[in-house]
């Protein structure tokens, strides 16, 4: 595809499809077809606001002429639209989660393999700056760091948005996209406990994954302990990472981090291991004076425009996106699990 702009629309315009259209709107690159939703008025507003036209079905969009579309649907719409654009070869980026099942994604992944069409899922949170920090940290191996564990958070108040789906699709698929970037596999073990409040579909959900060893590494087994709430009384969403050189802390709401760096030798490590085991006492001895502390770098961006603007340049390249539907299938299929687990441990969830 040449330089010209990207003519984009948007299917969906509720709490981020309305984003979406600005975007596309505001993009160099990047034109605003117009914008689908069931709500004739919402997207007339849409349209009214950001260009473009509202349209009533998908069909009188792809009749508009568009070469990428942002899919913002409840989840249990995304494989109807998703196959109408991608039997046309229409780039597609769908809101996270990909699915609402591991076998309606894996359909939605081998459809648009079939055609040869780009499709990213919407996993937002790695363009986030702060998870763009991490990433970018020198030393080690994936993102710069070998974790051994890594816990996460993601509570926040009830909205009442997103509610087609249970916390873990809804929530925590934000974090298992980002574990499973961080390790490299799926896991092997999973174990979940989860609780119903408000509706059928689970409220609150923590899970324990178990990853296989590295291939190449010594053995060690990684492994991930994950909340997401949505009946906190406040939004949190933090990230800690543990290996045996490095501890990386980072606040997503705060918008920044600590990076703890091992930087006491071999030598200095057996002499204090020493003096540990002959039971001297070290309460003078100042861990500071064994490690590093610094400021996680943070630079400024809006993840949205990152995605979108990573999008676009492969719809333009013609090249497999960042996150591209086996990552979006790998998450998902994770989740189901985590549900799966969650039930067997006795959750009543429908």
């Amino acid at each position: 595809m040449n330089e010209s702009a990207v003519r984009c629309g948007v299917i969906g315009v509720g709490r981020m499809g309305r984003h979406h259209a600005r975007v596309y709107a505001t993009m160099k690159g990047a034109a605003l077809v117009g914008v689908v939703d069931l709500n004739a008025d919402a997207a007339r507003a849409i349209a009214d606001e950001w260009g473009g036209e509202a349209f009533g079905s998908v069909e009188q969009l792809l009749d508009a002429g568009v070469d990428a579309v942002t899919i913002a649907t409840p989840t249990v719409h995304h494989r109807p639209a998703a196959e109408t654009l991608l039997q046309r070869k229409i780039a597609c980026l769908i809101e996270k989660p990909l699915a609402p099942s591991a076998a309606e994604a894996r359909a939605i992944a081998d459809l648009a393999e079939a055609h040869n069409a780009v499709l990213q899922v919407g996993h937002i949170v790695r363009y986030d700056p702060v998870m763009r920090a991490i990433m970018g940290i020198r030393g080690g191996d994936r993102g710069g760091i070998r974790g051994r564990f890594i816990e996460m958070d993601r509570v926040s108040p009830m909205t009442f948005r997103s509610v087609d789906v249970g916390v873990v699709l809804d929530m925590m698929i934000h974090d298992l996209d980002l574990l499973l970037m961080l390790v490299g596999a799926e896991p092997e073990q999973v174990h979940a406990s989860a609780v119903c409040v408000l509706g059928e579909a689970e409220d609150v959900c923590n899970a324990r994954l178990e990853f296989p060893p590295a291939a190449g590494g010594d053995g060690y087994r990684a492994v991930a302990n994950i909340t997401a709430s949505r009946l906190a009384l406040k939004t949190e969403r933090k990230l800690r990472i543990i290996s045996e050189d490095m501890y990386v802390s980072a606040d997503f709401v705060a918008r920044k981090g600590q990076v703890v760096r091992k930087t006491a030798n071999e030598q200095q490590l057996a002499e204090l291991r020493q003096r540990l085991k002959a039971g001297e006492d070290l309460t003078n001895l100042n861990y500071l004076d064994l490690v590093e502390v610094e400021e996680l770098k943070v630079e400024p961006g809006d993840a949205l425009e990152l995605q979108i603007a990573d999008f676009l340049s492969a719809v333009r390249e013609g090249r497999r996106p960042t996150i591209d539907a086996q990552a979006g299938f790998a998450a998902v299929r994770t989740a189901e699990r985590i549900v799966e687990a969650a039930r067997a441990a006795g959750a009543r969830m429908v």
